[in-house]
């Protein structure tokens, strides 16, 4: 079976390899087949966490107007009618809506990724749970996914927009190089290695768990060929501002970057399934582990692939940097340009500031983490905020990060607070925080379904604030269409998995008390 559920054709791989080991020291004894050596991968590098562009565009921005729906079950979205704002009076009753204070939007987890690098594991797709990200039927069509959100968020006309962490997925330059030619608009060149495709999904690959588009239902012929096309992207015409994820300074999510995995991700053996008799020992460190797994070459079926240089890893610093750095950074970001963490604060007219926290883990982990210096700084930019309207982005939501009670209890003691937005959760979902008298809110990622956006309008009430939020699909122009198709039809991320969250976790007016 196929990630879509569909049946497969066996078929012969050309340039497929086998490595064998016998013993290695953090492993031991017959497998517990292949979850054993996933546990210790999945955490880690090496890893780790068709259509045409004149194919009819799908409803485009607004859900207001209109959604994407599935009426009769069928897989097949068709456009449906839309979500009006639901009024949430759970801190605050309802007040009629005045002026507009700031209008924003939020990306989030946008995953831009090199879906032919040696350095990733879609093999653990397999094993579900924890694992059921490594492989993503559609993760050819990353850049194009988000240049279509990109047109969807402009379509806004935004003051600012917010990019909340795993803008990349695992911290590689040559995803960096994409996902900023997209974001701040030119052309985009999705193909690494040698011209054209080499992965998991080519049509002679036989192994049942990987979708090929040239063969498996829903086909869509030459789909991988024309993911490495370039394109150019219009870019987001509001200023942007990041957010860092786990998935943007650690490899795959998880690890910081090693020499060997480095060795990994410009090299030209990619790993399409370990040595089902492998398993970690109890109480092994998992970069130990993994260190010992790559010195011992990593033993499984393998790929041979063209090598890139533009694989290799990013340091955390060099990361910050390039974000800050980059000819379009805005004044505020770039203010933030050379320190250890991304935390910085966004004017959003006279009447509403922003605060952007930095909530990745340097020494590993997709667990949000602020350090005592954070909070400090958080502390004295809350001072600041008195008589303005306020609202905190970050990738982890502040009750995922160690550190996160703390900044909660801060925002909980200052007037002002409207809401906290994050990512990394992959789910719409909105919160009332009683204790602070603000909103708590995630978004939906656009690797998986339902690919959206998030709008966030900021209106004064007689009596405080009311904060109207609505989501975007992006216009499904070409392979972005095929995109939201896979994403869908996905087992593992599409609709079975409730990511775009319930009616009053979309489109809601959210009352706040001044």
């Amino acid at each position: 079976m196929s990630a879509l559920g569909q049946p497969r054709r066996a078929g012969g791989r050309r340039r497929t390899s086998t490595a064998r080991l016998s013993q290695c020291p953090p492993f031991a004894g017959p497998a517990t087949a292949y979850r054993a050596a996933a546990v210790l991968a999945a955490t880690v590098v090496f890893a780790s966490c068709g259509g045409s562009d004149d194919r009819p565009p799908a409803p485009a921005a607004s859900t207001l107007d209109a959604t994407l729906v599935d009426p009769d079950g069928d897989g097949a979205l068709e456009r449906g009618p839309g979500e009006a704002l639901l009024d949430r009076t759970e801190l605050a009753p309802a007040a009629r809506p005045g002026d507009v204070i700031a209008t924003v939007a939020q990306l989030t987890d946008t995953h831009v990724r090199d879906e032919e690098s040696p350095a990733r594991v879609p093999f653990l797709d397999r094993l579900g749970g924890v694992f059921r990200s490594t492989f993503r039927p559609h993760e050819a069509l990353s850049p194009q996914v988000l240049a279509a959100s990109v047109r969807a968020v402009d379509r806004l006309r935004p003051g600012a927009v917010f990019v909340t962490g795993d803008i990349i997925d695992s911290n590689a330059s040559a995803e960096l190089d994409q996902a900023l030619a997209v974001l701040d608009g030119g052309d985009v060149d999705p193909d690494t290695g040698a011209a054209g495709y080499d992965g998991v999904q080519a049509a002679d690959q036989p192994d049942p768990l990987f979708y090929r588009p040239d063969l498996d239902a829903p086909r869509h012929p030459g789909m991988l060929a024309q993911a490495q096309r370039p394109f150019r992207s219009p870019g987001l015409t509001a200023p942007w501002y990041p957010a860092l994820g786990n998935h943007d300074l650690l490899a795959q999510g998880e690890t910081p970057a090693t020499p060997r995995i480095e060795a990994v991700a410009t090299g030209t053996r990619m790993v399409v399934g370990l040595d089902p008799g492998l398993r970690p020992r109890e109480g092994v460190d998992t970069a130990q582990a993994v260190d010992a797994l790559l010195a011992a070459g990593a033993p499984g079926r393998s790929l041979d692939v063209p090598a890139d240089a533009a694989r290799r890893q990013l340091r955390p610093a060099e990361v910050v940097d390039r974000l800050a750095r980059r000819g379009r950074a805005p004044a505020a970001l770039r203010a933030a340009a050379g320190r250890p963490t991304l935390d910085y604060a966004v004017d959003l007219g006279r009447e509403a500031r922003a605060l952007v926290l930095d909530t990745v883990n340097r020494a590993g982990g997709s667990r949000g983490l602020l350090r005592a210096e954070q909070l400090a700084w958080l502390r004295d930019q809350l001072t600041r905020t008195e008589g303005r309207a306020l609202l905190v982005f970050s990738h982890n939501p502040l009750d995922n990060t160690d550190g996160g009670d703390e900044a909660l209890a801060l925002l909980d003691a200052t007037p002002g607070v409207v809401a906290v937005v994050a990512g990394n959760s992959h789910l719409n979902r909105i919160r009332p925080r009683a204790a602070g008298g603000y909103w708590e809110i995630s978004t939906s990622s656009l690797a998986d379904h339902p690919q959206q956006a998030r709008a966030l309008r900021l209106r004064r009430t007689p009596d405080g604030y009311a904060l109207e939020t609505w989501m975007l699909d992006h216009d499904g122009r070409g392979l972005a269409g095929v995109a939201r198709e896979l994403a869908f039809l996905d087992a593992q991320g599409g609709r079975p998995q409730g990511f775009a969250g319930g009616r009053a976790d979309r489109n809601a007016r959210l009352f706040v008390a001044r």
